[in-house]
């Protein structure tokens, strides 16, 4: 069943009209054929819900309709071929929805160089890691590399590219893409940026009939009832996104010490103290260059990578033969067990240094927005994973020889005249692998920002041919700073290590328990399936988790001290937002207030036209009464918008202008909701005054539905030459001022979180009119204190 508030129906090809009103029950007045010669005339849809903020026009275009049916049973919601197009449009995706295989393998080659670097770096300090006491038995080498093969097996390429790749929100990946496609498809998000209205842009999945089963529904239900479990779901997003984000700290640290310390091997006077200095200044550079962007450094980088894996694998190759090729037993996971009974503790101690094998493997997730879901498949089972596997297979084999060598495994496993090409490929690797999780940190800070859980700060975007490369300069900053600082801290790849695998695991098994819930709410998999995953993939998670935070007191407090700082800034940003909007929605104007503001003679009219901006999506923002209250002058048109990031990745241009008029027409009084998903570009080609007046005046023409086209076309001539007139008299933004203090009586907490916290981050950030570059020479702000 439709919910009792509008919906609206668009679709993207043709031009013919389709009007819908309600008067006490619901009319839709359409040209529409039979399958056969099918067709839907829908331009304009006029939608009226239960009160006077639910009416509003959306302009869109034909599409065919070879499953329409003429004549749905009355009450039941009727699924026709635009509902089943409605998440499948065509053209708003980017290159994700590309079938083009110059363009995949393109993507591929790219996707090496910037997501691949960190797991593929990971041979310089696994079994050094791993082995931090020395190697006891021989066997325990074949142990070991056998735990190495099968989780690489398990969790990069079972669980990320063949499963949780294909959960990605319309070819965005990370764990706030997994939140808003449950918000989507379940009634649990707490955010106020999905009302009725707009659940039928292109990108909202529909659930169709027929495609839901008892366990999904129940697993639904228990959702949308339990406000628990909202919470734990809106917890889980911003932590992962923490970890993520600590990742992208510890990642750069650990990748470029490792590298820069085979310089002991060539000679004695490379203190630990110098290359800590020397792995500070590559960290620096690194961010530096951050500014050209994913596409760039992307076609720079791909090529270093691939001589990288080529390197990695070839001397793998060579020391499998020459040392003891029978080390290809350890596919059999007998000796994973043999292990452990041989070692007890001491091997589930090791598990630390085994699961930063798998390190970087969340950015091929997070990544995702920047490439495609084939691209990433292609790149890592046909370059990565072999590589990998030989370059593992090859150390073993060289450490069955050399077991007291075991700390310096990486480099003294090379040939002797390899030495110098390997060391400086190396050093290039590890600048390259902190790229890896530098992008992914962009695009989910991306994501949370758009979503109202992170402070506004300023997103470039680096690319014209990819939106979902971004560029953050506030974060670079910070990441930066955060990977100095834990370098000259900890100064050794061992004390790092203890942080990176918890970073690392933690990130991961929160994706896992997404992943759950997306199966059996979204995907309906069978619980069998479901329970197989659990099982063999988060369980074996949970193994390593338990493992990394047996040594929390040796640094693997570091990553948690990361996500409780993002988390305080994100929970404490995220509790104002939502309060804000309630407030205001609580305080919003009514119909008759405005309707006798702009009647009262005692308030001057001049002309002009005056564009309110409120994150109200319904109603009058309390601060226009307040600034007629202060200020009693009105210009001849009044424009209401309210710029609203959806729980979607994309909105289609011609879905993103949502247009209300107050009544009575002669007011001249208009509300408009911009709608943008969490990866559009804000800052169009075009300025965005000037499209919302176009795209006004197409309302405005349309306002009076095609039927009465002819006969009301005198007035909506004259309702477009006033807005001309009043456009061509200037235009003023009117932006709030919003001083925001907690309530008198409120807890001393909250009271930190409002009068303290919030007010020092919205200082120190971004305003609002700079995000969408309002003209400021024609801006004006109205001050207000909202008390929470």
């Amino acid at each position: 069943m439709f919910p009792p508030t509008l919906y609206i129906f668009t679709s993207y090809l043709g031009s013919i009209t389709t009007t819908m009103s309600s008067t006490g029950g619901s009319r839709r007045h359409s040209n529409m054929t039979t399958p056969g010669n099918s067709k839907r005339n829908s331009n304009i849809v006029n939608i009226e819900g239960e009160e006077e903020d639910h009416d509003y026009q959306i302009h869109s275009h034909q599409t065919p309709d070879p499953l329409l049916s003429e004549n749905p049973l009355p009450g039941l919601k009727r699924h026709d071929s635009l509902d089943m197009e409605s998440a499948k449009i065509q053209g708003h995706h980017g290159h994700h929805g590309t079938k083009d295989w110059g363009v995949i393998l393109r993507l591929a080659f790219q996707s090496i160089g910037v997501v691949y670097g960190d797991i593929g770096t990971s041979p310089l300090y696994v079994f050094s890691s791993t082995f931090t006491n020395g190697i006891k038995h021989e066997d325990d080498i074949l142990g070991v590399l056998s735990l190495i093969f099968y989780t690489i097996t398990l969790i990069p390429v079972i669980k990320y590219v063949m499963i949780v790749l294909h959960a990605n929100d319309n070819g965005d990946g990370g764990t706030f893409a997994l939140y808003s496609k449950l918000c989507r498809n379940a009634k649990v998000g707490l955010l106020p940026n999905a009302q009725a209205e707009d659940r039928e842009v292109s990108n909202f999945e529909l659930e169709l009939p027929g495609n839901a089963n008892t366990i999904s529904s129940r697993v639904k239900k228990s959702l949308e009832n339990s406000e628990f479990a909202k919470y734990c779901l809106l917890f889980g997003a911003m932590l992962g996104t923490s970890m993520v984000i600590g990742d992208g700290i510890l990642t750069p640290s650990i990748s470029v010490l490792s590298a820069v310390s085979g310089l002991k091997e060539a000679t004695d006077s490379m203190t630990e103290g110098r290359i800590v200095v020397v792995s500070v200044i590559i960290l620096i550079i690194l961010f530096m260059v951050q500014r050209y962007g994913t596409d760039r450094v992307g076609y720079s980088f791909a090529p270093i990578i691939c001589v990288w894996f080529a390197l990695i694998s070839g001397i793998g190759v060579f020391n499998f033969f020459k040392f003891d090729p029978s080390v290809a037993k350890a596919l059999n996971p007998k000796y994973i067990v043999d292990y452990f009974k041989r070692n007890n503790k001491d091997a589930w101690i090791s598990l630390g240094g085994v699961v930063l094998a798998i390190t970087g493997t969340e950015a091929m997730f997070a990544d995702l927005g920047h490439f495609t879901v084939k691209s990433i498949q292609i790149s890592m089972g046909c370059v990565v994973y072999p590589a990998l596997i030989t370059a593992y297979s090859g150390q073993a084999s060289w450490l069955r020889k050399h077991q007291d060598d075991v700390a310096d495994t990486f480099y003294k496993s090379a040939p002797d005249a390899l030495y110098w090409p390997v060391f400086v490929v190396a050093v290039m690797a590890a600048i390259i692998a902190s790229q890896a999780m530098i992008s992914g940190t962009f695009s989910i800070i991306k994501q949370s920002l758009s979503l109202g859980c992170f402070p506004r700060v300023s997103v470039i975007h680096t690319s014209d041919k990819y939106e979902g490369q971004v560029f953050i300069p506030e974060m670079n900053y910070l990441l930066m700073v955060g990977c100095v600082l834990v370098t000259v801290t900890f100064k050794t790849t061992e004390n790092i290590g203890h942080a990176y695998g918890i970073a690392v695991i933690f990130a991961e098994t929160l994706t896992s328990s997404f992943m759950v819930v997306i199966m059996l709410v979204i995907w309906k998999t069978n619980a069998l399936l479901v329970l197989l995953f659990v099982l063999v993939i988060s369980s074996t998670e949970y193994i390593y988790l338990s493992s990394v935070l047996y040594k929390f007191g040796e640094g693997g407090y570091l990553p948690f001290s990361f996500a409780v700082v993002l988390m305080f800034i994100m929970c404490t940003w995220n509790f104002v937002y939502r309060a804000k909007y309630n407030f205001e929605l609580d305080n919003k104007v009514s119909r008759e207030v405005i309707k006798d503001i702009v009647t009262d003679t005692s308030i001057s009219h001049m002309g002009g036209l005056a564009i309110f901006y409120s994150e109200l999506a319904h109603g009058i923002p309390p601060i226009f009464k307040h600034y007629i209250e202060n200020v009693p002058a009105l210009h001849s048109v009044l424009v209401f918008v309210s710029i609203k990031s959806l729980p979607v990745s994309r909105v289609a241009p011609e879905e993103r202008f949502l247009f209300r008029r107050v009544k009575p027409n002669d007011l001249y009084v208009f509300r408009c909701v911009v709608r943008y998903g969490y990866t559009d570009v804000r800052n169009e080609k075009e300025s965005f005054e000037k499209i919302l007046i176009e795209r006004l005046k197409e309302f405005v023409e349309s306002d009076y539905g095609v039927l009465e086209e002819r006969q009301q076309g005198r007035v909506s001539d004259e309702d477009v030459v006033k807005l001309d007139q009043a456009w061509r008299s200037g235009v003023v933004h009117l932006v709030g001022e919003h001083e925001i203090v907690s309530r008198a009586g409120s807890s001393i907490g909250k009271k930190f979180l409002i009068d303290y916290a919030y007010n020092f981050m919205k200082k120190n950030l971004r305003q609002s009119y700079s995000v969408f570059e309002i003209p400021h020479k024609r801006m004006l702000k109205v001050g207000m204190t909202y008390e929470l």
